[in-house]
């Protein structure tokens, strides 16, 4: 499509682009730079909401605001909630028409407006004074009348929106969005999770299956093992991989991994013997081969698979001790969804 355009044209638009990205860049850098006692007050008052035990549980962050701002505080609250910080959006309107009900003691409150003059939000006030609940609020100017209503006021400054006619709410959305991440992630590492605790947020996404799913949820067990011993002729062998369809075969001596034979490794016997079936498994086998753990992650299977990029292996064996107890392609770590 720019290849409609101008040569001109297309260069006057590029530079316009790249100087609204770079515009709204200044102004993160610069609200870096000014954050002060306020963002530590902020990030005190959440603390304590979703920290300590509010009538017997843990409080909410109710984010509210109207217009952009409420397109802005549903995003943030999402994120609170997969940082481990029970968050909800509040609309203004809806609240004043029997929502409030979804604030309780102990929870905190963060109100959302560039002018701090919200009329939505002002409604909200007296009930939400009433409620006992701490307010917070993110408008560009501290003498705001919304900051002056608040417990505690963040000032993402006053600057130019990004806007030609300095109207969308585009500079103060991304600065706004950028606090709320910096309080979101503030707390996460605050509380001291980890990313076990991220990966219980998120169990159906790349990332909770990359940090939840383990070998034993998806290795092949029991008959579904392709499993050879060390006397098994090797026309059976043969037979056991291709029935198995994963393109290697577990040697065992009782119930001990002792080797593992590869489709690979009877191609290459086929070409340095005259009869393969006459060759012994164990002239075949590669014995103590690399192995994986039931419990061990899906993820750190496959990493296992590729640290070789010259000889990347395909299929592991799953030990507990020596004890054979599954068998993992990698196939079954792709189809997973654990790897991306």
């Amino acid at each position: 499509m720019s290849a409609s355009m101008e040569p001109a044209e297309r260069d006057r638009v590029l530079e316009r682009a790249r100087d609204i990205v770079r515009q709204e860049a200044d102004a993160l850098a610069d609200l870096a730079d000014e954050l002060s006692a306020s963002f530590l007050d902020a990030a005190a008052v959440l603390h304590r909401a979703i920290a300590e035990p509010g009538e017997g549980r843990p409080g909410k962050i109710v984010v509210t605001g109207v217009g952009k701002s409420g397109l802005i505080g549903r995003s943030l609250a999402a994120t609170f909630n997969a940082t481990g910080a029970t968050a909800f959006f509040l609309h203004p309107v809806e609240a004043v028409h029997g929502d409030l009900g979804i604030i309780d003691p102990g929870d905190a409150v963060i109100l959302l407006s560039r002018s701090g003059a919200s009329d939505e939000l002002r409604q909200l006030i007296p009930s939400l004074r009433a409620a006992g609940v701490p307010l917070i609020a993110i408008t560009a100017r501290d003498d705001s009348e919304l900051a002056r209503f608040a417990d505690v006021s963040i000032a993402i400054g006053d600057r130019p929106e990004a806007c030609s006619l300095n109207l969308t709410p585009t500079t103060s959305a991304t600065a706004t969005l950028a606090i709320g991440h910096a309080l979101a992630l503030t707390l996460f590492e605050w509380r001291g999770l980890k990313e076990e605790d991220f990966a219980r947020f998120h169990p159906g996404g790349l990332l909770g299956k990359r940090l939840l799913l383990r070998v034993k949820d998806v290795m092949h067990t029991g008959d579904g093992i392709p499993r050879v011993t060390l006397e098994t002729d090797m026309r059976t062998v043969l037979i056991e991989i291709m029935g198995k369809r994963l393109g290697a075969a577990a040697v065992v001596e009782g119930e001990r991994l002792a080797g593992i034979i590869t489709d690979g490794d009877l191609k290459r016997i086929v070409l340095s013997h005259d009869d393969l079936f006459e060759v012994p498994v164990s002239e075949v086998m590669t014995a103590r081969p690399q192995t994986i753990g039931p419990d061990d992650l899906v993820a750190d299977a496959y990493r296992k698979m590729h640290a070789n990029p010259d000889a990347v292996i395909t299929c592991l064996p799953v030990v507990t001790g020596e004890r054979l107890t599954g068998f993992l392609h990698m196939y079954d770590c792709l189809k997973s969804g654990a790897i991306g």
